[in-house]
């Protein structure tokens, strides 16, 4: 079952029924800031994968689980510290908010929403920092009734250092967070490039889900992971190549044709992939410290000067 929340004619969200009392709500196009989210409900109370970005939009999403539950949502779960999946914890007074425990201190250090300089401006509306106040290392488990929810610990830095995946091994159902974008580039810039190939190798395709959530794009299947290591292998060998040529990573981010993957939304991001490319090829452990503001800086130059578009 899948039902939009339009206006006018532009879907503002798609709400599906992956298997019963799973739902996923997918906010088209995906782009920055305009997260997945999705919604587990049992007989007493709903659990929340992810929040939004923006006051707005997470009060629709509040409304969207209202209408079709009328239960209220007792556990919220951060697949990470991004507030594109963060910034709505606010909003959800009455939840407990549970997080991998690298994610609260990453959330506090990030601090209250802002576009400039990088971003197009954006309505976050009225949105403090609420972080999770429930944190666990490597996994713990969710039940709803009688169903099995694994919060899992990715064990390395891929998106982030502190990803997580909810995996609902009776349904074969994965809410991947950001490890999986479908339809979008990957970006790695707070992560790591191998740890992200790792991830999706040795965690995620070991596991088969036969239906993807993924943190930005429609609902998928294992297709959306042979995409993404495929755009991983393609940023390792391209820097690489143009590490030994000497080239910076926006020199070779505008020099390289993307070939299969141009029609990925947000292509500024292979400027910072590539900067957590070359740290690494330097002998940096996945997700250490870089400077993203440099690499930011850049994507935006790459991006013709002008700030990354968020139409969040």
């Amino acid at each position: 079952m899948s039902t939009s929340l339009s206006v006018g004619t532009q879907p503002l969200a798609v709400v599906t029924e992956v298997s019963d009392g799973i739902f996923a709500y997918t906010q088209p196009d995906g782009t920055w800031w305009i997260n997945n989210t999705g919604f587990l409900v049992g007989s007493r109370g709903v659990v929340s994968i992810d929040a939004c970005a923006t006051e707005h939009r997470t009060r629709r999403y509040l409304d969207t689980i209202e209408n079709i539950t009328g239960k209220p949502v007792r556990t919220l779960v951060n697949t990470h510290h991004h507030g594109d999946h963060t910034f709505g914890n606010c909003l959800f007074t009455e939840a407990t908010i549970v997080a991998q425990e690298g994610a609260r201190q990453a959330m506090l250090a990030w601090g209250p929403p802002r576009s400039a300089p990088y971003w197009s401006e954006v309505a976050w509306g009225d949105i403090t920092v609420e972080p999770p106040f429930l944190t666990f290392r490597d996994e713990i488990t969710l039940w709803i009734d009688d169903l099995r929810c694994e919060i899992r610990h990715v064990g390395t830095s891929a998106h982030t250092g502190n990803d997580s995946v909810a995996w609902l091994p009776e349904r074969g159902v994965l809410f991947s967070g950001d490890i999986v974008f479908n339809g979008g580039t990957p970006f790695l810039l707070q992560g790591s490039v191998s740890g992200a190939i790792q991830v999706l190798t040795e965690v995620i395709s070991p596991l088969r889900p036969a239906t993807i959530v993924p943190g930005h794009g429609p609902v998928c299947g294992m297709e959306a992971v042979d995409q993404a290591l495929a755009y991983l292998r393609f940023i390792q060998a391209t820097a690489e190549a143009g590490k030994s040529a000497g080239l910076s990573p926006l020199q070779l981010a505008r020099e390289t044709d993307l070939g299969e993957f141009a029609s990925l939304s947000d292509p500024e991001r292979i400027v910072g992939n590539l900067h957590r490319a070359y740290a690494e090829l330097d002998g940096a452990a996945p997700g250490a410290q870089i400077d993203l503001h440099a690499a930011l800086a850049e994507m935006v130059a790459y991006n013709g000067g002008q700030p990354l578009s968020c139409h969040a």
